[in-house]
Protein backbone atom coordinates (compact mmCIF):
# COMPACT_ATOMS: atom_id res chain seq x y z
CA UNK A 1 0.00 0.00 0.00
CA UNK A 2 1.24 3.41 -0.85
CA UNK A 3 0.71 6.32 1.46
CA UNK A 4 -0.25 9.03 -0.98
CA UNK A 5 -1.37 12.13 0.81
CA UNK A 6 -4.39 13.61 -0.89
CA UNK A 7 -4.97 17.31 -0.83
CA UNK A 8 -8.19 18.61 0.64
CA UNK A 9 -10.50 21.33 -0.57
CA UNK A 10 -8.53 23.79 1.53
CA UNK A 11 -5.80 23.82 -1.11
CA UNK A 12 -8.06 26.24 -2.97
CA UNK A 13 -7.03 28.86 -0.43
CA UNK A 14 -3.56 28.80 -1.95
CA UNK A 15 -5.07 29.50 -5.35
CA UNK A 16 -6.99 32.36 -3.76
CA UNK A 17 -3.78 33.69 -2.23
CA UNK A 18 -1.96 33.46 -5.58
CA UNK A 19 -4.73 35.32 -7.42
CA UNK A 20 -4.85 38.02 -4.75
CA UNK A 21 -1.06 38.39 -4.88
CA UNK A 22 -1.20 38.91 -8.63
CA UNK A 23 -4.12 41.36 -8.39
CA UNK A 24 -2.58 43.24 -5.49
CA UNK A 25 0.68 43.50 -7.40
CA UNK A 26 -1.07 44.76 -10.52
CA UNK A 27 -3.02 47.35 -8.54
CA UNK A 28 0.18 48.48 -6.81
CA UNK A 29 1.83 48.91 -10.21
CA UNK A 30 -1.10 50.97 -11.52
CA UNK A 31 -1.11 53.14 -8.39
CA UNK A 32 2.62 53.62 -8.72
CA UNK A 33 2.43 54.64 -12.37
CA UNK A 34 -0.31 57.15 -11.54
CA UNK A 35 1.79 58.48 -8.65
CA UNK A 36 4.84 58.86 -10.89
CA UNK A 37 3.06 60.40 -13.88
CA UNK A 38 0.65 62.77 -12.18
CA UNK A 39 1.30 62.88 -8.49
CA UNK A 40 -1.02 65.81 -7.84
CA UNK A 41 -3.95 64.45 -9.82
CA UNK A 42 -4.67 61.30 -7.82
CA UNK A 43 -3.14 61.42 -4.36
CA UNK A 44 -3.78 63.90 -1.62
CA UNK A 45 -0.40 65.26 -0.68
CA UNK A 46 0.48 67.98 1.75
CA UNK A 47 3.77 69.86 1.66
CA UNK A 48 5.16 67.63 -1.10
CA UNK A 49 4.93 64.36 0.76
CA UNK A 50 2.76 61.40 1.55
CA UNK A 51 3.44 60.45 5.16
CA UNK A 52 7.15 59.47 5.24
CA UNK A 53 7.89 59.30 1.50
CA UNK A 54 7.52 61.88 -1.20
CA UNK A 55 5.12 60.85 -3.98
CA UNK A 56 7.88 59.76 -6.35
CA UNK A 57 9.58 57.58 -3.72
CA UNK A 58 6.25 56.05 -2.77
CA UNK A 59 5.53 55.34 -6.44
CA UNK A 60 8.84 53.53 -6.94
CA UNK A 61 8.25 51.54 -3.73
CA UNK A 62 4.87 50.39 -5.09
CA UNK A 63 6.34 49.43 -8.46
CA UNK A 64 8.98 47.25 -6.80
CA UNK A 65 6.51 45.60 -4.41
CA UNK A 66 3.93 45.22 -7.20
CA UNK A 67 6.29 43.42 -9.55
CA UNK A 68 7.54 41.17 -6.76
CA UNK A 69 3.96 40.35 -5.73
CA UNK A 70 3.00 39.39 -9.30
CA UNK A 71 6.07 37.19 -9.74
CA UNK A 72 5.57 35.53 -6.34
CA UNK A 73 1.87 34.93 -7.08
CA UNK A 74 2.81 33.16 -10.32
CA UNK A 75 5.40 31.06 -8.46
CA UNK A 76 2.81 30.22 -5.80
CA UNK A 77 0.47 28.98 -8.52
CA UNK A 78 3.23 26.73 -9.80
CA UNK A 79 3.74 25.28 -6.32
CA UNK A 80 7.21 26.62 -5.57
CA UNK A 81 7.97 26.04 -1.91
CA UNK A 82 10.06 29.22 -1.55
CA UNK A 83 7.14 31.31 -2.79
CA UNK A 84 5.17 30.73 0.43
CA UNK A 85 7.82 32.39 2.58
CA UNK A 86 8.47 35.19 0.09
CA UNK A 87 4.71 35.77 -0.31
CA UNK A 88 4.22 36.23 3.42
CA UNK A 89 7.12 38.68 3.60
CA UNK A 90 5.87 40.67 0.60
CA UNK A 91 2.28 40.75 1.82
CA UNK A 92 3.49 42.09 5.17
CA UNK A 93 5.46 44.78 3.32
CA UNK A 94 2.42 45.54 1.19
CA UNK A 95 0.26 45.97 4.29
CA UNK A 96 2.87 48.25 5.85
CA UNK A 97 3.00 50.24 2.62
CA UNK A 98 -0.76 50.69 2.77
CA UNK A 99 -0.37 52.32 6.17
CA UNK A 100 1.37 55.20 4.39
CA UNK A 101 -1.71 55.62 2.20
CA UNK A 102 -4.19 55.83 5.11
CA UNK A 103 -4.17 59.66 5.25
CA UNK A 104 -5.03 59.89 1.55
CA UNK A 105 -7.33 56.86 1.10
CA UNK A 106 -8.39 55.32 4.41
CA UNK A 107 -11.05 52.92 3.10
CA UNK A 108 -8.87 51.53 0.34
CA UNK A 109 -6.01 50.99 2.76
CA UNK A 110 -8.17 49.18 5.29
CA UNK A 111 -9.62 46.90 2.60
CA UNK A 112 -6.18 46.01 1.21
CA UNK A 113 -4.77 45.37 4.68
CA UNK A 114 -7.72 43.07 5.43
CA UNK A 115 -7.18 41.13 2.20
CA UNK A 116 -3.46 40.91 2.98
CA UNK A 117 -4.36 39.31 6.32
CA UNK A 118 -6.53 36.75 4.49
CA UNK A 119 -3.62 35.91 2.19
CA UNK A 120 -1.31 35.42 5.17
CA UNK A 121 -3.91 33.10 6.71
CA UNK A 122 -4.33 31.11 3.50
CA UNK A 123 -0.60 30.57 3.06
CA UNK A 124 0.23 29.81 6.68
CA UNK A 125 -2.76 27.60 7.44
CA UNK A 126 -2.96 25.67 4.18
CA UNK A 127 0.33 26.21 2.37
CA UNK A 128 1.77 22.81 3.22
CA UNK A 129 -0.93 21.09 1.19
CA UNK A 130 0.62 22.50 -1.99
CA UNK A 131 3.94 20.74 -1.44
Amino acid sequence: MSTVKQSTGWVGWIGFAAIILILNGAINIVQAVVALIGSNTYYVATRGGLFLFDITGWGWWNIIIGVLLVLTGIALFRGATWSRVVAIILVCLSALGQLFLVPAQPWWSIIVIGIDILVIYAITAHGREMA
